[in-house]
């Protein structure tokens, strides 16, 4: 059968990868009723198109940041992709390179900053963080980030702990032993697969990640790095006003895949009132059940530059 759609390379992925691994990335929090939501509030929104327009020629490229792209629609940071096949996000940055759109790399990869760089030299790629309760961690990356011609960060700021993810428990998730968190040396590359009960993801973060994460530490991003600022994790319309009064560049206006807080709104939902607070101050980028070109239209209908 050909593949005509996302949804058809979903099905085949999840009929093919071990239960661990699927659950993983096909898992929300709690119940997953916001998982179901990211995908069906696209539905409350209707086209009504115009007609007896010249369309024979169509643009669809759009600029970022100052950095022009083919479209506006973009890879999101997803973790540990080489779970799913084994060039992982190398892999997925050549697409992206080759597509002429944006990629952003997760700090929780299983490709390292420099890889992703050395496999995709002419891509624009933005690294997704988490600040770590070692500061120096955290400014390692970001330098590195800088080395390698990176040309923003994304700031997850929805995730000081991780969600209560239940098939990641039911299943004792943990990475594959013949991967490792690529970004980090060590035992910081090592850790997550030292636990002993319930999920090895869950035990590292709250090991490492730090949970006092506030509006001072996007401070701090600031004064260390020149690179642009981008917030992931927006969902309400007075932090998207707090993100321009301190200065960052962009908002992500995003639940974490519905991964972190189950009952939140699906994105699109809160797309139009966070466009509406934010004007043009800054730039506003939405991901989170998008499926279709139908989807990245209505989000950009709503206020969004990018969807991811």
């Amino acid at each position: 059968m050909a593949f005509v759609c996302i949804e058809d390379y979903e099905k085949y992925a999840l009929e093919r990868l071990p239960a661990s691994i699927r659950d993983y990335y096909k898992s929300g929090a709690g119940e997953e009723f916001s998982v179901k939501w990211n995908r069906e509030a696209f539905k409350n929104y209707r086209i009504r198109p115009r007609f007896l327009r010249d369309v024979s020629k169509r643009d669809i490229s759009t600029t970022v940041l100052g950095h022009k792209i083919s479209m506006p629609l973009g890879v999101a940071p997803t973790a540990m992709q080489r779970m799913a096949h084994p060039d992982g996000e190398c892999a997925n940055a050549k697409a992206a390179q080759a597509a002429g759109t944006i990629f952003i790399l997760s700090t929780l990869s299983t490709s390292s900053i420099e890889e992703v760089a050395e496999a995709a030299p002419n891509g624009l790629k933005w690294l997704q963080l988490y600040i770590y309760t070692d500061r120096d961690v955290t400014l390692n990356l970001i330098k590195r980030a800088e080395r390698a011609g990176f040309k923003a960060l994304v700031l997850t700021i929805d995730a000081p702990f991780f969600g209560n993810r239940r098939p990641d428990l039911r299943n004792k998730f943990a990475l594959p032993s013949h991967l490792r968190f690529a970004n980090f040396q060590g035992d910081l590359s090592q850790r997550i697969n030292t636990s002993r009960t319930g999920s090895d993801l869950n035990e590292y973060v709250t090991s490492l990640f730090d949970p006092t994460l506030s509006w001072d530490d996007v401070e701090w991003l600031k004064k260390i790095t020149t690179l642009p600022i981008i917030l992931k994790g927006v969902l309400t319309a007075e932090d998207a006003r707090l993100a321009v009064e301190i200065g960052v560049d962009g908002i992500i206006v995003s639940n974490h895949g519905a991964r972190q807080i189950d009952g939140v709104p699906a994105t699109i939902e809160v797309l139009p009132e966070i466009s509406k607070a934010v004007g043009d101050k800054i730039e506003i980028y939405m991901d989170g059940g998008v499926m279709q070109g139908i989807d990245v239209l209505k989000a950009l209908a709503l206020g969004a530059k990018m969807v991811l």
